[in-house]
């Protein structure tokens, strides 16, 4: 079977729910669902496409893509610093080691680029030039690559994020001004790998965001998630000056085809129940996760035995974790 066909005969096989005993307290979060124990975390990665804060729709092996593209890019930059990374039992799961979290997240953009009211480009156009407390020059357009990337962090928030500078970060006791520092050269370093590696595999990394932990001993950990289609923005590299020399956007493999075919469908935000999304498109959806990640990664992706419950395979790979 081609990889279509294995999606395709998935499409009843994706973990939406986890909800296992004995793992230790739990947290749902819109992807990745979160067990609790003393010293450590057991990270799922689920196959829930979120949007609109709403679940659209499960994407087969989605969850496997994150979690395989976070533990390459851990490995990859274990060497610049520390993570939270014990173990990763299945190609869903990962067990880290609970860390008190920097309530920041790290932005870093190499490119003026996006669309929301939060993103760099939008604040350039209406006006603002000095954005996270960096001076942006005159003159840039969109989609044009920064001489060197900044850093524009927001505070963390369930309801809504707020952009924050560096110096706002130390005056409200956030992050400690030496802390803040080991974080900001930690992450432009991780971005500049990143960035190098996503070259060499024909890729543009545009922008990401970090997290950053403490462990009991005072080391300041990367954590989280690191250069996932979810948390980063990729453009394909052979198009990039093409594109930009015509005026057109950066070619792209993303996910927003689905948003706006719910856009057309209903009205996602008000809508109590949502329609469900139609096989070909949640297909080509996960097909283009797989693509992402053998890109990202330069290997090949590996689909697990479909024939057995997503479920029942981790439940069986965690046995040890039980508590």
């Amino acid at each position: 079977m081609d990889n279509k066909e294995i999606i395709k005969a998935s499409l009843k096989n994706c973990l939406t729910e986890t909800k296992f005993n004995g793992l230790g307290e739990f947290k749902k979060g819109k992807v990745r669902d979160t067990y609790i124990q003393q010293d450590k975390l057991i990270l799922i990665t689920t196959d829930r496409q979120s949007a609109f804060d709403r679940i659209l729709a499960s994407v087969p092996f989605k969850g496997q893509v994150l979690n395989q593209v976070s533990a390459f890019w851990f490995e990859q930059t274990k060497d610049i610093i520390g993570n939270q990374i014990i173990e990763v039992p299945d190609p869903n799961v990962t067990v880290a080691k609970k860390c008190k979290v920097f309530p920041v997240e790290v932005v870093v953009r190499g490119y003026l680029t996006g669309s929301t009211d939060t993103s760099a480009w939008t604040a350039y156009k209406n006006g603002e030039r000095l954005f996270c407390g960096n001076i942006l020059p005159e003159g840039m357009k969109k989609n044009q690559k920064f001489a060197e990337p900044i850093i524009t962090p927001t505070t963390k928030s369930d309801e809504h994020d707020e952009k924050i500078s560096a110096q706002e970060i130390v005056e409200k006791g956030l992050v400690a001004k030496e802390k803040w520092s080991t974080i900001t050269k930690a992450a432009l370093a991780i971005f500049k790998r990143g960035q190098e590696i996503a070259a060499k595999n024909g890729l543009i990394l545009v922008d990401t965001k970090y997290e950053f932990g403490e462990d009991e001993n005072g080391n300041i950990l990367l954590i989280d998630e690191v250069h996932t289609p979810d948390s980063s923005r990729y453009w394909i590299a052979k198009t990039y000056e093409d594109k930009i020399a015509k005026g057109e956007e950066p070619e792209n493999i993303d996910k927003e085809f689905l948003r706006l075919w719910f856009v057309k469908n209903c009205d996602p935000y008000k809508d109590k129940v949502l329609p469900e999304a139609p096989a070909e498109l949640v297909i080509e959806l996960s097909s283009r996760y797989i693509q992402l990640y053998e890109m990202i990664t330069g290997k090949q992706f590996i689909f697990p035995d479909v024939n057995t419950p997503v479920a029942e395979r981790i439940i069986k790979n965690l046995t040890k974790y039980k508590i």
